[in-house]
């Protein structure tokens, strides 16, 4: 395979760069267990692309999310422990990649099941823990699909767990999220998302996207992005699915068992479990098992 050649100012800015991740890693300075295994230079990376390549910036959000995770335990989370939440399959990972080789994960807020907003994140932190363990080898980043079929305000997450799932995505999750599609949203859906929009950091909002089935740069971008053979009716494509509960469970069940073997930092996981998109040297992740036939 033949690369692009770096022109040297583009040498020049990855060499800086460089230089900027070993500055970053002293200053966090030793670190052991899952601290350790999470903190890989293209982690470190993320945290200084998501502050602009600011060293204290980016040193000060790392230590935030090293403290949220060594007291949140995200890792530690286990499908039994939330999968009444995914019931409606209001959150799931799709059985495909869009052409990136990214992990999808598909939202349904108008299947909002439940009512106690922590136990509605760690479902969500969960899923986006489980993106991130089956992204192929090189792909850091998920694509999100919110389809807002059957949304209503009676449905609408509070604004406060709105704010606070918003806050743990960019705040713990810097640069994990490629683009997100907000699939035909209502009208009255503007309202809420003008309340939303002021929790976002620019970033974040300029990887929002709005998109309607009615309109042709809508269909041409999910066309850019997806194969429309995999992509579910309700979201423009022509696959005609069904979220199966069970069957999700079962295939969660079996990456429980992945991420277990990877943070206990065993010698041999590597050839095992994906390494999450945290380090390097991991064999890239089959397509995950469909969730279920296609509807009759």
């Amino acid at each position: 395979m033949f690369r692009r050649k770096q022109t040297p100012s583009q040498e020049n800015e990855s060499a800086q760069k460089d230089v900027k991740v070993k500055e970053l890693k002293t200053l966090i300075g030793p670190l052991s267990g899952h601290s350790l295994q999470y903190c890989t230079d293209a982690c470190i990376r993320r945290y200084l692309e998501a502050r602009n390549w600011n060293v204290d910036k980016a040193k000060k959000m790392l230590e935030e999310s090293l403290k949220w995770r060594s007291t949140y335990k995200p890792e530690d989370t286990r499908w039994n422990e939330v999968a009444h939440e995914g019931e409606t399959g209001k959150v799931y990972r799709a059985n495909f990649h869009d052409r990136c080789g990214r992990t999808v994960l598909i939202l349904r807020p108008g299947m909002q099941n439940t009512a106690v907003a922590e136990t509605q994140i760690r479902h969500l932190v969960y899923l986006i823990e489980n993106a991130i363990l089956n992204l192929p080898e090189g792909q850091e980043q998920m694509s999100w699909l919110i389809d807002f079929t059957g949304w209503s305000l009676n449905t609408n997450v509070p604004i406060r767990t709105a704010r606070e799932s918003a806050n743990v995505l960019q705040n713990h999750y810097p640069e994990r999220l490629s683009v997100a599609f907000l699939y035909n949203p209502p009208r009255i859906f503007e309202a809420f998302w003008k309340i939303v929009k002021y929790f976002l950091d620019p970033k974040t909002i300029q990887k929002v996207k709005f998109v309607y089935p009615n309109k042709k740069d809508s269909v041409e971008l999910m066309k850019s992005y997806f194969d429309m053979d995999n992509l579910p009716i309700e979201l423009g494509g022509k696959a005609n699915m069904q979220y199966d509960h069970e069957e999700f469970s079962r295939m969660m069940a079996e990456d429980d068992v992945k991420s277990a073997t990877f943070w206990s930092g065993s010698d041999n996981n590597k050839l095992t479990v994906v390494s999450k998109g945290y380090s390097g040297g991991a064999e890239v992740v089959p397509e995950p098992l469909a969730l279920a036939p296609p509807a009759s």
